[in-house]
């Protein structure tokens, strides 16, 4: 069993584009990021990516498609193998689920985050 307050979790760190581990559900790292800014054209070619934001406001742009906006309250999976960027103008924070092992950065040329247990 596992409980964690999210707000908490948030306080732990200042970094953006650095996801923390919060807690495991079956092979899969729950983890809480705040980011601002763009991250690169990814895709992940074996897991969709699933976002929900907690706070703030983060766009996703996906190759060929409109970018969609997603709000606090919101989620959205990329499905696998889509080429696609998050950002944000203002600083956001997003709980995101990946399965264990999986690189944040996708096949872009972005070096993988540490993914550190908080």
């Amino acid at each position: 069993m596992s409980h964690a307050n999210l707000k908490e979790k948030l306080e732990q760190f200042a970094s953006h584009w650095d996801p923390h581990v919060i807690a495991d559900y079956n092979d899969n790292d729950v983890m809480v990021v705040k980011f601002q800014g763009e991250y690169p054209f990814h895709k992940h070619d074996t897991t969709d990516d699933f976002f929900l934001v907690l706070e703030g406001e983060m766009i996703i742009d996906i190759e060929g498609a409109p970018s969609q906006v997603v709000k606090a309250g919101e989620t959205y999976i990329v499905p696998k193998g889509v080429v696609h960027r998050p950002r944000a103008e203002n600083e956001v924070k997003v709980l995101l689920i990946e399965p264990k092992g999986e690189p944040n950065s996708g096949d872009s040329d972005r070096v993988p985050s540490a993914k550190p247990r908080i």
